[in-house]
């Protein structure tokens, strides 16, 4: 099997994303994501994103527990994000919050 040049790889990534920006219905999205990955990696991602909102929302750690059955790793590791990531969660929380009508105190 050829050599694939680092680049390359990125396009491939970069052309994953254009295919879910090009998405248009919440049904196509749950398709698509239900043909890409299996049901085990959907729910870890589902959980993390769920993880995510409860910090975003204040949830204590025990509270976070409970309610998605996380384990503290993960817990720690999203809050980590939420701390020093890329803002991706702040982004999207922002969004949707806008689009529900929901304003934060901080904003």
């Amino acid at each position: 099997m050829p050599r694939k040049e680092k680049n390359a790889k990125r396009e491939v990534v970069t052309e994953m994303y254009e295919a879910i920006l090009s998405l248009e219905t919440m049904d196509e999205c749950v398709r698509f994501f239900d043909d890409l990955c299996s049901v085990t990696e959907l729910r870890a991602i589902e959980q993390r994103f769920q993880v995510a909102r409860m910090l975003n929302e204040g949830h204590v750690y025990n509270t976070i527990l409970e309610y998605t059955g996380a384990s503290s790793a993960t817990i720690s590791r999203v809050n980590r994000s939420l701390n020093y990531g890329k803002d991706g969660y702040d982004i999207v929380f922002k969004r949707l919050d806008a689009k529900t009508g929901i304003v934060k105190a901080d904003d």
